[in-house]
């Protein structure tokens, strides 16, 4: 191995130089892992239930309403107090969501509203985990490492997102007692990874909260177009384009497989998306970062509208697969702004608000594919939200100038 190489090979892996990075991004894991697991048994579950894709979509919305509920407070909470102590908190009490749906099922379902109850719960969980987890990577790496970070944090999710839903589809064919159990060990794993990270610097307010320190978030993303842009594209575009909620249709009724295609179908864009962060991680995007996130943006809209057409599985797989490539460009260009051109004092606050942002896209997304679904069916849902997420790309790149005009991930236009 050249010289060149081996410096090449070990720039890939600066974030893991630094030991509470490694912790972090091994609990990062287990709980989206976990996660996963619990995603795939709930759907399949709950469309067992009732065989109604509306109850998917409402799966998605109970759990992001606390985020929004929660917004002025969670960023508050992760900027005041120590964002380790929030992040292993949160986790728990996701533990005992798992444990709580395994004691559901156990006793016996004859309607879905126990399982709203508790994905009420851990909605709360994610509330808090979510702007707690995201800064704190900032105050586990310096500056220089921390595009590497990024693109290792967003694989840890990725290659979760790949294997956590076979995973979850084989336990819950073996049955969904086994799924929710191993999914409550592994968050009670990543509990204890998270309690291992040595309490890291960290710029708290001591001052009474105010209403200006409450809004503190909202105003600083209102004032930087740049922020405001990358959470506001990704918001609108998945917003219209999700389909995530409707996979069990797909696996069932359209593809006609079973807990194991549904496994398939939700790693798919995992695959296609830690491919890419891999490739992040050794070639970070060094010119035009704004063009590219907008291009991939268009690709993933127009990758939904062939998965949403498609009645083959194998070409179902690869387009959710290339779909989950084109978002991890578009997750790296924003994160990457968003941490690193936040000051550390907000830097909470902020992600309550990109939490909020992102919930809406995801969860309220589930919901608009679940509702559409149900009224115009579930193939032109996926079609015509993928025509939209193209439409919003164009549409941002002549809303926000200067989105498209950023070239370097550095704060530099």
């Amino acid at each position: 191995m050249t010289d060149e190489s081996q410096t090449s090979s070990d720039s890939r892996f600066t974030a893991f130089r630094h030991r509470p990075f490694l912790n972090y991004w091994a609990s990062r894991f287990l709980i989206t892992f976990a996660a996963q697991i619990v995603s795939v048994a709930v759907g399949w579950q709950m469309y067992d239930l009732t065989r109604d894709p509306f109850d998917l979509g409402l799966v998605g919305i109970v759990q992001f309403l606390p985020s929004l509920l929660l917004v002025l407070v969670t960023g508050v909470v992760a900027d005041r107090f120590g964002r380790r102590l929030v992040m292993w908190l949160a986790t728990l009490l996701e533990a005992l969501c798992a444990l709580a749906l395994l004691a559901l099922t156990l006793h016996g379902l004859a309607s879905p509203l126990p399982i709203f109850a508790v994905l009420g719960v851990f909605g709360i969980a994610r509330a808090f985990f979510g702007p707690a987890s995201s800064s704190l990577v900032a105050n586990l790496v310096p500056p220089e490492d921390f595009a590497n970070a990024i693109a290792w944090n967003s694989s840890a999710w990725q290659t979760a997102t790949i294997v956590g839903p076979v995973a979850g589809g084989l336990l819950y064919g073996l049955s969904s007692e086994i799924a929710y159990g191993t999914a409550a060990v592994l968050m009670l794993g990543a509990a204890l990874l998270i309690f291992a990270i040595p309490q890291p610097k960290q710029r708290t307010g001591t001052d009474r909260p105010t209403l200006e320190t409450l809004f503190a978030g909202f105003r600083y993303i209102w004032g930087e177009k740049i922020v405001l842009g990358a959470i506001s594209l990704d918001l609108f575009a998945v917003l219209l384009s999700g389909a995530t909620a409707l996979l069990p249709v797909y696996a069932r009724d359209i593809l006609v497989l079973g807990p194991w295609g549904l496994g398939m179908l939700r790693s798919a864009p995992g695959v296609g998306a830690i491919c890419v962060a891999l490739w992040l991680a050794g070639h970070p995007i060094r010119d035009h970062a704004g063009i590219l996130m907008l291009v991939a943006v268009v690709l993933w809209g127009a990758l939904t509208i062939v998965f949403g057409v498609s009645a083959i599985p194998w070409l179902s797989i690869v387009m959710l697969a290339l779909m989950g490539a084109a978002d991890m460009i578009s997750v790296y260009v924003r994160e990457t702004l968003i941490q690193l051109w936040t000051p550390d004092a907000v830097r909470g606050r902020v992600n309550a608000v990109n939490q909020v942002f992102v919930g809406a896209s995801n969860e309220v997304g589930e919901f608009r594919a679940g509702t559409m679904a149900a009224l115009i069916g579930t193939v032109p849902a996926v079609v015509v939200g993928g025509v939209g997420a193209v439409c919003v790309a164009g549409l941002w790149a002549v809303l926000f100038p200067h989105l498209r005009k950023v070239r370097h991930l550095n704060g530099r236009v």
